[in-house]
């Protein structure tokens, strides 16, 4: 059964989790975790986008929408992401919030967030997530931790 319609955007911070960065010869890695597997995944999504720009100064305006079927994790970290860029690209759009849902192999997320304006402070552009030292695994101490490499 795929997954239902994904909530409103949460607010920024309310998950608990993180994500770092780690250079990767020309391209930029990003750690990420969290309590849930969706949990990391959003993390890995803000993490991305941050990197575009900063994620304060936009507001969750409008909304785009993913779906995808995919049981190996590591490929559903890739195809997140890259969904999410696509989308934001063809809207011409930076995203600051995300949602994801996961029911088996259906995975169903959104991201918020508004055309570039002018005012924005814009970051290094994100072309795409590699699957260069891509991993998701659930850590000893019970977090789900993301490893990604995006090209830039």
């Amino acid at each position: 059964m795929p997954p239902t319609r994904p909530p409103d955007p949460p607010e920024p911070g309310d998950s608990g989790s993180s994500y770092s960065y780690f250079k990767h010869d020309a391209d930029i890695g990003i750690s990420a975790w969290g309590k849930t597997l969706e949990e990391a995944f959003i993390q890995t999504a803000e993490a991305t986008f941050f990197l575009m720009g900063d994620l304060a100064e936009v507001l969750p305006r409008r909304r785009i929408d993913v779906r995808f079927k995919e049981e190996d994790l590591e490929l559903a970290l890739y195809q997140w992401i890259n969904l999410l860029l696509t989308e934001a690209m063809i809207g011409e759009m930076i995203l600051c919030r995300f949602s994801l849902i996961r029911r088996n192999d259906f995975w169903e997320g959104s991201g918020w967030g508004e055309a570039w304006r002018e005012d924005l402070t814009r970051g290094i552009e994100v072309k795409g997530a590699t699957m260069t030292d891509l991993s998701v695994r659930k850590s000893g101490r019970g977090r789900w931790e993301t490893r990604l490499i995006v090209d830039v």
